[in-house]
């Protein structure tokens, strides 16, 4: 059963933060983790909040929940920062509503 909390997936370094704000927060190794932890939480979670290495690792797995109403999937960056992975999505997704990319900055 689908409930209203948010999940953390990521490295411990990068998801710690977000307990102290109420969120559950998983930490994975490697990619069969982080694929697991996904499938997991998918069923139970409204919002998955998940460190953009993380996304790259398992943008296969993803992708399958991109076209559901939930969980909404979003990339964070991680503790050592962003590597515009999220916001490289977020002008995927930009274009593909309005035909051109409107958050390109070159």
């Amino acid at each position: 059963m689908l409930n209203n909390k948010i999940a953390v997936i990521g490295d411990k370094d990068s998801i710690l933060a977000f307990k102290a704000v109420g969120c559950d927060v998983f930490s994975v190794k490697d990619k069969q983790d982080a694929e697991e932890t996904i499938k997991k939480l998918a069923r139970n979670y409204a919002i998955l909040l998940i460190s953009e290495d993380i996304c790259k690792q398992a943008e296969e797995i993803i992708n399958r929940y991109k076209t559901r109403p939930f969980p909404a999937i979003i990339p964070i960056p991680t503790a050592s920062g962003g590597t515009g992975y999220g916001m490289a999505g977020i002008g995927k997704n930009v274009e593909k509503a309005i035909g051109t990319d409107i958050l390109d900055k070159k």
